[in-house]
């Protein structure tokens, strides 16, 4: 990896952590309006993808949004397997479709807040739509905490209306793959937050709510992987709706993202 990839990597280490409920955008403990989710779907076999990857890079680089990355599988049959793509990340890009009422998915695919969806390369329309949902009471209402302590990954959910699933995205916060197949043949490209597995932990009713887990579920990235926690509603049993409220951490010694 290139030092300016460790650098970049570094600087993943910002705090987030949403305050106030009832609040279109929160702000984070350093001041930083909080301006939502952003869930980016990829391939490492899509020529339309870097623009979008790196797109998604910026937008960890700004730490105003919770951003990550699900790489699926349906390029593969061009000649080359993502080495980061899962059956499941592809089921939730198709859950979202079912949601948005779409005919059919794409990449490079970025859904905001888990109401909207546009291209992922249009970083200037992302901020802008982000911007109007926050205006228009589809931002991140409910404050979510997440922190390491000890041996333990502290979450804390605020008050604030309705129910959702508490939802805990795990993903490696940097990677950098070379490319020998496909339409990005011969191409080294990073990938940011990629997504590695999907866990549903438990449910929020509208109070208070406080969730445990064990630190070494970071350990698997040795000290290069996080986690996302989304507080999620859902349309039906397979089909996620809004986003609420997220957090991040990050395995090592800074914690939270």
């Amino acid at each position: 990896m290139t030092s300016a990839c460790k650098t970049t990597i570094r600087r993943l280490a910002l705090t987030i952590a949403f305050l106030g409920a009832g609040c279109g955008a929160v702000a984070a403990d350093d001041g930083t309006t909080i301006k939502g989710v952003v869930e980016l779907f990829t391939s490492q076999g899509c020529s339309s993808c870097p623009p979008a990857d790196a797109a998604l890079k910026k937008l960890v680089d700004e730490g105003d949004v919770v951003a990550l990355a699900y790489h699926v599988d349906y390029w593969n049959y061009l000649g080359w397997a993502d080495t980061l793509a899962s059956k499941e990340n592809t089921e939730r890009q198709y859950a979202y479709a079912r949601m948005l009422g779409s005919n059919g998915v794409y990449t490079p695919q970025a859904v905001l807040n888990g109401r909207d969806h546009l291209n992922g390369a249009n970083l200037q329309a992302i901020r802008s739509r982000l911007d109007t949902m926050n205006t228009d009471g589809r931002g991140l209402a409910v404050p979510v905490d997440a922190a390491i302590a000890a041996d333990e990954i502290s979450i804390k959910i605020g008050a604030g209306e309705g129910k959702a699933n508490v939802v805990v995205v795990y993903f490696d916060r940097a990677k950098v793959v070379d490319v020998e197949k496909g339409e990005n043949s011969g191409k080294q490209i990073a990938y940011w937050h990629a997504v590695r597995d999907i866990q549903t932990i438990g449910m929020w009713d509208g109070k208070p709510a406080e969730f445990r887990l064990p630190a070494s579920v970071l350990i698997e990235g040795r000290g290069n992987s996080g986690c996302a926690i989304l507080l999620q509603s859902m349309k039906d049993a397979d089909t996620p709706g809004a986003i609420v409220g997220a957090a991040a951490v990050l395995a090592g010694p800074q914690g939270k993202l």
